[in-house]
């Protein structure tokens, strides 16, 4: 339970936090359309209530003392969280605001990012804030709106709606196969293999789908799918990725298809947020038009 009786006012504390990023209680009183004895007046108050100078007064200038600092530091991330939360607030009965949403980057960059030029168009009052996550993570500890996870969550509180499936593709470069004769899954077995680190059983599945037990050998470790189809694309080993992944590269000539064919996967792609999350507007925005995209 917080001390209420420590907490000071909205408006002390935006005098003080004006007159510590200014340097002086004149500039704040500009800023803030009051007077220089307003903001002095309300600064000493907010003195009083912690019982710490935050401020040492030199001449005509001010000087945050190192209790100042501090405070000033805080106040700064209280008044911007609670000015954003504000906003936030206000976009759940508006169709408008900002998403904070997490991508797998790889598809991010190949599927994600490619076709939201189209939400846009639709949303233009809604901004997103992407950030990229490989790993498994906690949405509401690190204040993410919603996500794109390709597994769904195992935390509780979450809502998940898959919206995409998901076909492995074992792929690899013509130079890796220039002296090698690779006419059936078994040939496989014998190349380098290339594995993204959260995938760590995907050519195993791939092995056992085709009566087959992979080799002995540790395939290469990446953490993101780009960086497997580049090491592909380098020759350095056979890589096994979501076929919509490398669409560009095996048109290109990139890559080639290994013989196999593709494997169908539980996986896919899902959206995932919290529940207290649903209505927000941004949210809603970006939900309805994730789901109805082709």
């Amino acid at each position: 339970m917080f001390a209420r009786r420590l907490i000071p006012s909205t408006a002390a504390l935006i005098a003080f936090e004006a007159a510590a990023r200014l340097g002086g209680f004149t500039a704040a009183a500009a800023e803030l359309n009051q007077t220089q004895g307003a903001v002095s007046r309300q600064v000493a108050q907010l003195e009083a209530l912690l019982g710490v100078a935050l401020f040492t007064r030199v001449r005509q200038r001010v000087v945050l003392t190192p209790a100042g600092r501090y405070f000033a530091d805080q106040v700064q991330d209280i008044l911007g969280r609670l000015g954003h939360a504000a906003a936030r607030t206000i976009a759940f009965d508006g169709d408008g605001g900002t998403l904070d949403l997490a991508i797998l980057p790889t598809f991010g960059a190949r599927w994600l990012i490619p076709r939201m030029g189209d939400f846009f168009a639709r949303h233009r009052d809604v901004t997103i804030n992407f950030s990229t996550r490989v790993r498994p993570f906690d949405l509401r500890a690190e204040g993410i709106d919603a996500a794109i996870m390709a597994a769904p969550p195992s935390l509780p509180g979450l809502v998940h709606h898959r919206f995409m499936g998901e076909m492995l593709l074992a792929v690899a470069a013509p130079s890796l196969l220039r002296d090698r004769a690779v006419t059936g899954p078994a040939d496989v077995a014998a190349l380098p293999l290339l594995q993204q680190e959260t995938r760590p059983d995907s050519w195993d599945r791939w092995f056992t789908a085709h009566g087959l037990q992979r080799g002995g050998g540790q395939p290469l470790v990446f953490e993101q799918f780009l960086l497997v189809i580049r090491a592909a694309v380098a020759g350095l080993g056979a890589a096994l990725v979501p076929s919509f992944l490398v669409k560009d590269e095996l048109a290109a000539g990139e890559l080639v298809p290994l013989p196999g064919g593709e494997l169908a996967t539980d996986g896919g792609y899902h959206l995932v947020y919290p529940a207290d999350r649903e209505t927000y507007g941004p949210l809603v925005a970006f939900r309805e038009w994730l789901l109805a995209a082709p």
